[in-house]
């Protein structure tokens, strides 16, 4: 995705007086579908709050609301060299981090590779075999000659898994494009490891975690005032700290109802009963196309993945429903490719700086072969700032729930993924949303601040493996299976 300039320009509605009353209209029924206005927030946050409890009790609901076993956030004293290996929706990292002697500080080694998309939808064996492969490569690249054994290893997963034990996950359901078959209902750990096993890597799997669980502890190392980690990028999701006495589904584990305990929400199903998302055509369409019909509701609304393709669906609607209205006698055959555009595209869209559009008529020509005129220019200009404003407003109701639900008023939250780092105007639109949901008064500063996160999927990831060990060392092995294997690594 394009990075963001340090240029910004004001709304460009004033620039709509020169535009055909034809095209007015379709940005006014764009302007329909795609708003989501304060009482609609209002009526999302509601209903996602009832969902969070529902999927803390018993019965469970969409939410998995998946316990992590990660107890309490860390002291800013831990020490000690882990690798973390992050395997996201497009790159897998590997990474080495040395927790100092100095408080909250670190020091990380990183090499980052590409997943080949045939892998997304191959076997689970070819998967682990890849995986290994990079860890093989980074150890002997960084650590030639050396005799090494007993690596901890916090393994960034960032699919849903259900987590009996924090060293071990089933997964529940693949994400963000795989689609592994063999894999879903399964253990992920012990095929890895004995991957690993036969390759003779000294590398233990110390902790399973999500990114967002990461990004949680991550922040909070340096910055007492976390309370949420957020990722917006591929996916949605967040994760926060729940008091196991509000946990019903593991009241028979009798701990002590205080006890802190880092919740995964995995709240990109939310509403996949399509309750109150205000869903498109558009929306209904990609769903109903992808690998996973009725599930992620909500990350289909919201996540990266999807908005180029929500924004391609809409221009070919126009383009075929109103013949004549916009690129008229041209070959559109580029943008009938589903998912041909991504989250870029319409960030590339919104950064123009010219008032004539020139970075977005030659954005078309070169990404899609379109040659559009000025006023279309501003109706496809539009479009994109209504679907990312959308994306915006609609994340910012999880983070809302999760502060309603816990009675936060004032807090930091650390959000991580390409959608919030890199997308136009999102942390400035997400900001105004809360204001509205938590009903801040005009002239207060914002009590619930959404910035950028620490690496919560490389500094997280050791961070919970060290928290682990430390753990065990006290005698607290609640949540841990291999708990041999951990002594082993002190």
């Amino acid at each position: 995705m394009v990075g963001i300039g340090p240029r910004r320009r004001p709304s460009r509605k004033g620039s709509m007086t020169d535009i055909p009353k034809n095209l007015l209209d379709q940005i006014k029924e764009f302007e329909d579908v795609f708003t989501v206005d304060r009482q609609k927030l209002k009526e999302v946050v509601a209903h996602f709050i009832k969902e969070l409890e529902k999927g803390l009790s018993v019965e469970g609901g969409n939410i998995p609301m998946n316990v992590t076993w990660v107890f309490g956030f860390p002291n800013g004293d831990e020490q000690g060299t882990f690798l973390a290996l992050d395997m996201g929706g497009t790159n897998l990292r590997v990474c080495e981090i040395e927790l100092t002697e100095e408080r909250g500080e670190f020091d990380i080694t990183q090499s980052k590779y590409r997943i080949p998309e045939e892998l997304k939808t191959g076997t689970a064996e070819e998967l682990w075999e890849y995986i290994a492969d990079c860890l093989q490569q980074f150890i002997e690249y960084h650590h030639e000659n050396e005799e090494l054994s007993n690596l901890p290893l916090g393994f960034t997963f960032s699919y849903p898994a259900t987590q009996e034990y924090i060293d071990h996950g089933v997964l529940q359901r693949w994400t963000k494009g795989f689609d592994i078959e063999g894999v879903e209902g399964k253990d992920v750990v012990p095929p890895f490891e004995e991957v690993l096993r036969k390759r003779g890597l000294p590398i233990k799997t110390t902790a399973l975690i999500n990114d967002t669980t990461g990004t949680l502890i991550a922040s909070a190392y340096t910055d007492s005032d976390m309370k949420i980690g957020c990722i917006f990028g591929t996916g949605v999701n967040a994760a926060y700290m729940e008091d196991a006495g509000s946990i019903p589904k593991i009241a028979h584990l009798n701990l002590p109802p205080d006890t802190p305990i880092a919740i995964n929400c995995e709240y990109g199903a939310f509403d996949n009963e399509h309750v109150v998302l205000p869903r498109t055509k558009y929306d209904i369409v990609i769903d109903r196309d992808s690998p996973r019909p009725g599930q992620q509701a909500f990350e289909k609304m919201t996540a990266g993945l999807y908005l180029g393709e929500i924004y391609r669906l809409a221009l070919l609607d126009v383009i075929e429903t109103k013949p004549g209205l916009i690129c008229e006698k041209q070959d559109v055959s580029k943008l009938r490719k589903p998912y041909s555009l991504d989250a870029s595209f319409l960030s590339a869209i919104e950064e123009d700086p010219f008032e004539n559009l020139q970075e977005t008529q030659e954005l078309f020509e070169r990404v899609l072969n379109l040659k559009l005129v000025k006023s279309e220019l501003e109706m496809c200009r539009r479009l994109a700032e209504l679907i990312g404003t959308r994306a915006a407003r609609l994340s910012a109701c999880g983070v809302a729930a999760i502060c309603t639900k816990k009675n936060i008023e004032r807090c930091h939250v650390g959000a991580d993924g390409s959608v919030f780092t890199k997308y136009p105007h999102f942390k400035a639109r997400g900001a105004q949303a809360l204001r509205e949901i938590l009903d801040w008064p005009d002239n207060e500063k914002d009590k619930v601040v959404i910035m950028p996160a620490e690496d919560g999927s490389g500094v997280g990831a050791a961070l919970i493996a060290a928290l682990t060990l430390k753990r065990v060392k006290e005698g607290n092995v609640a949540g841990i299976r291999d708990k041999n294997s951990m002594l082993k690594l002190i």
